[in-house]
């Protein structure tokens, strides 16, 4: 019994809500016709018990008048019914009651012969009237069976109602869920809009459930992209703000004579004026600025011009000879894609790092330990660079190739390989 009710339940959680809701609304409505059509049988019966024992005791009036008249029993009536003293066929309690004084009347409604009996005692006899029911019986089946025809109905009927009704609900719940969707994508513009606001004209709240739901999301959207815009705007401004005395800060540092302390000064001085260009590329990419100057370049052949602009010690490797696949893409962002994430694999990994071409894809790889779980599954976040034995950095690396690779419409895959290490693939349009 608990695993028909759990494979029940499991059934039930499988359906959507207008399905869930349509099937609640018939199940309910059927229990509801069960039970009225079983009080309207019973009534029914009940009627007509007490038309046939009212009959046949008429009847058995009658023929006790005749007995005592004439001193014969009318045997057979007209319409079926059967009269007679000390009748074979009578029941047993009906006898047992008629010898004791008593006029009683005996109904059998479920026999395949369905009869009421009549019966009362003369001197040491009883005389009995047996009346058919076969007339009755059918029509209590037809009636019967008009009942169970009109509660199917009301069922199918109450169901497709729920459906309909429930229709409408699951559309309103599918557009915000998709909506949803579309937020957490990124699209901090789209909102549900509900066209009947959860507040009435005069201010007081609605009890509409889903537009509540739908005004929530609204409010959330937008507080959302109120706190994303005013961070893009901090990250700009303080970017910009930076850039200035950077460059003065650069200018001097030139100025400086030979020495290591010099050296250190222009190193960090450098690392200053890269996380200041970082940040202003990431703002710019935020704020979908960003044009992109795309044409058809021969990715095997752009590629390798990359690597040896790389200036680090980078293997590269083309599948099966130079392949100049034709892509459609910006070459300028591009290089900046493939050298982030070469910088990224000679920062974090080890061993020696390979850029293979093979069709349309660019993978960079190392022998490292990889990318950290959390960044496979959430993507990079700036200033975080994921697990400690992947060494430090900004976490803008990966950040602004993924950016830069959506700006020129390809994609950025990471996983690690079987054997370790991280490996990078850059899917790129074909032209």
């Amino acid at each position: 019994m608990k695993g028909i009710a759990r494979r029940a339940r499991g059934a039930l959680n499988a359906l959507g809500l207008r399905w869930k809701i349509a099937a609640l609304l018939a199940l309910g409505c059927a229990v509801v016709a069960v039970a009225i059509g079983i009080l309207v049988h019973q009534a029914r019966l009940e009627q007509v018990s007490t038309g046939a024992r009212s009959g046949a005791t008429a009847q058995l009036v009658r023929v006790r008048q005749l007995y005592e008249l004439t001193g014969q029993v009318d045997t057979a009536g007209d319409d079926g019914t059967e009269a007679a003293i000390d009748a074979p066929g009578l029941p047993a309690s009906l006898r047992s009651a008629a010898l004791d004084g008593q006029r009683t009347t005996y109904l059998d409604m479920g026999a395949a012969d369905p009869v009421v009996w009549a019966a009362r005692p003369v001197g040491d006899h009883v005389l009995s009237v047996r009346e058919p029911l076969a007339q009755q019986a059918a029509e209590m089946a037809e009636f019967d069976q008009q009942l169970v025809v009109s509660g199917a109905v009301v069922v199918i009927l109450a169901a497709l109602g729920g459906a309909a009704l429930a229709s409408r609900l699951s559309r309103e719940l599918r557009t915000a869920a998709a909506t949803a969707r579309r937020i957490s994508q990124g699209d901090l513009d789209a909102r549900i809009d509900h066209p009947r606001p959860p507040g009435g004209r005069d201010g007081r709240r609605g009890k509409d459930e889903v537009a509540e739901l739908a005004a929530a999301v609204d409010t959330m959207a937008a507080s959302l992209q109120q706190r994303i815009e005013a961070e893009q705007r901090f990250t700009a401004d303080v970017a910009h703000e930076l850039r200035t005395p950077l460059t003065g800060l650069h200018t001097a540092a030139e100025l400086l004579p030979q020495s290591r302390p010099t050296e250190l000064v222009r190193d960090r001085v450098l690392a200053l004026r890269t996380l200041t260009e970082d940040l202003l590329e990431v703002a710019r990419l935020d704020a979908e600025v960003e044009r992109p100057d795309l044409d058809a370049h021969p990715l095997g052949t752009l590629t390798e011009g990359i690597v040896q602009r790389a200036g680090c010690p980078v293997r590269f490797v083309a599948a099966c000879g130079l392949d100049d696949t034709l892509v459609r893409t910006d070459a300028r962002r591009l290089e900046r894609i493939i050298a982030n994430l070469v910088a990224n694999a000679r920062r974090h990994g080890a061993g020696s790092v390979d850029v293979r071409v093979a069709g349309p894809v660019v993978t960079v790889s190392d022998q490292g330990p990889g990318f950290p779980e959390h960044l496979l599954k959430d993507g990079p976040q700036r200033f975080q660079t994921g697990a400690r034995e992947r060494g430090q950095g900004t976490g803008l690396g990966l950040t602004i190739a993924f950016g830069q690779a959506q700006v020129i419409g390809a994609r950025v895959e990471l996983r690690n390989a079987e054997g370790g290490g991280a490996v990078a693939s850059v899917h790129l349009p074909e032209a």
